[in-house]
């Protein structure tokens, strides 16, 4: 019996300390403690509407494409439901949480394809982007994908795996056969090329 009334009264006491933090803490939370408490489908389409976008705005800074952010965005928000009672709101507010679980899953993709890390994803997200920066980044993101589609193949190939795949310039000779030089040639007035074109779309 007292052990019952001990469990009953640690009950209690967190029901009170949660009770504590959700009047201290951001409506996000909130609705976080409402998604895992009760499975609230209500509040984890507010969760889901409020982070969708900075997390799209999180993945594109990190390198990902546009189609490949919104894929990063549902395996995200996706995992926030399956894994929503390991939230612990006395530990984080959850957008740190959120941002840990998207930051864990891009890492694990970019050391599966044996990339190194972008620097975003090695500190700590303090700051959001808000929905005009989102919106200023896909259009970034249109304008140099429209750019580099101007380039002819040679010059498109090698700067996309200089600097979207990350790829050293004695990794791109070891892989096509190219001279250094032809490389470092093509590069050059590939970029030439496409800063031009990136100011004719702006």
């Amino acid at each position: 019996m007292v052990r019952r009334t001990r469990k009953c009264d640690a009950i209690e006491e967190n029901r009170s300390l949660d009770a504590k933090v959700s009047s201290e803490i951001s409506q996000q939370t909130q609705w976080m403690l409402a998604v895992r408490d009760e499975r609230d489908r209500a509040a984890f389409a507010k969760l889901f509407d409020h982070f969708a976008p900075r997390l799209k705005g999180f993945a594109i800074r990190s390198g990902a494409s546009n189609a490949h952010a919104e894929e990063i965005v549902q395996e995200v928000l996706l995992a926030v439901w399956h894994k929503a009672s390991q939230f612990d709101p006395h530990r984080a507010q959850v957008s740190a949480w959120i941002y840990q679980i998207a930051r864990n899953k891009q890492i694990d993709q970019f050391r599966k394809e044996d990339r190194p890390l972008p620097e975003v994803l090695l500190v700590e997200e303090d700051d959001t982007p808000d929905a005009d920066q989102i919106l200023a980044l896909e259009q970034e993101t249109q304008e140099l994908h429209t750019a580099l589609g101007k380039l002819n193949p040679e010059q498109r190939e090698l700067i996309e795996q200089t600097y979207l795949g990350e790829l050293s310039h004695s990794n791109i000779e070891s892989l096509t056969g190219l001279p250094l030089g032809t490389i470092k040639s093509r590069i050059r007035l590939g970029m030439a090329r496409l800063r031009h074109e990136m100011k004719g779309l702006r």
